[in-house]
């Protein structure tokens, strides 16, 4: 069967957001006194929620530090997040190739929906997403499947119909919570092989792979999969 909706995760899927995140983090670091990390430690808590991102990168354990450390990082953030955030060469050209075969188009991130929104808006390509479900919209982050069943529940069409795109296996869990089918792109920080024993329809180099990607893969019934079966690659960022 053919696809009729497509739902994507965001930072390392759809862009490239390493530049805003790693200032927004060493200039809140230096505000901190704190000691800086290296690139890759920030980078593979690129998708994370924010409390845990922070958590890694700070060590702090106290909830309320963690969320003053957040409300300067996002006071940084209004300012240089979407200047560093770079969609791949790729992203624009599939999007509107799926928008010309008719598919339905959302986002799943656990980024804040204002600052995706800013971003299409920059490039004025907000036309190419129906609709986005961002951290603010979910109780609960991914892996559970509560922002996929909501875009199902909003675009009235049936999982057999949709496939999630995503990065890391805290989007292939995701997927599978949902029952949808999955397909990963290897542009982020989780290695192709670190997919494989999830559900997915494929597993690409990047999204140009989409394009001659028309049949579903069933999902096949696992145990649910839970924020614990995650270590490298989970999802959300400011």
């Amino acid at each position: 069967m053919s696809y009729s909706l497509y739902l994507f995760d965001f930072d390392y899927t759809l862009v490239n957001s390493e530049e805003g995140i790693l200032k927004c983090f060493r200039l809140t670091l230096d505000q901190y006194h704190l000691p800086q990390v290296p690139d890759d430690v920030i980078c593979k808590t690129i998708g994370l929620p924010m409390e845990e991102a922070v958590h890694i990168i700070t060590g702090y354990e106290d909830a309320a530090r963690i969320d003053a450390f957040i409300e300067d990082y996002r006071a940084l953030a209004d300012r240089y997040m979407t200047p560093g955030t770079h969609f791949f060469p790729e992203t624009l050209p599939v999007l509107r190739a799926l928008r010309d075969r008719g598919a339905s188009i959302g986002i799943i991130s656990s980024k804040t929906r204002s600052r995706i929104e800013e971003k299409f808006a920059e490039t004025g390509t907000r036309d190419l997403i129906d609709r986005i479900i961002g951290i603010e919209d979910v109780k609960t982050p991914k892996p559970s499947p509560e922002g996929i069943e909501a875009a199902l529940r909003a675009f009235a069409l049936p999982k057999a119909q949709t496939l999630y795109i995503g990065d890391s296996v805290v989007d292939a869990g995701a997927a599978q919570n949902a029952g949808v089918a999955f397909a990963a792109v290897c542009t982020g920080t989780t290695p192709a092989a670190a997919f494989a024993p999830y559900p997915h329809a494929a597993i690409l180099d990047d999204l140009r792979g989409l394009r001659t990607l028309a049949v579903g893969v069933p999902c096949r019934p696992l145990r649910p999969i839970t924020e614990a079966d995650s270590i490298d690659g989970r999802q959300a960022e400011d």
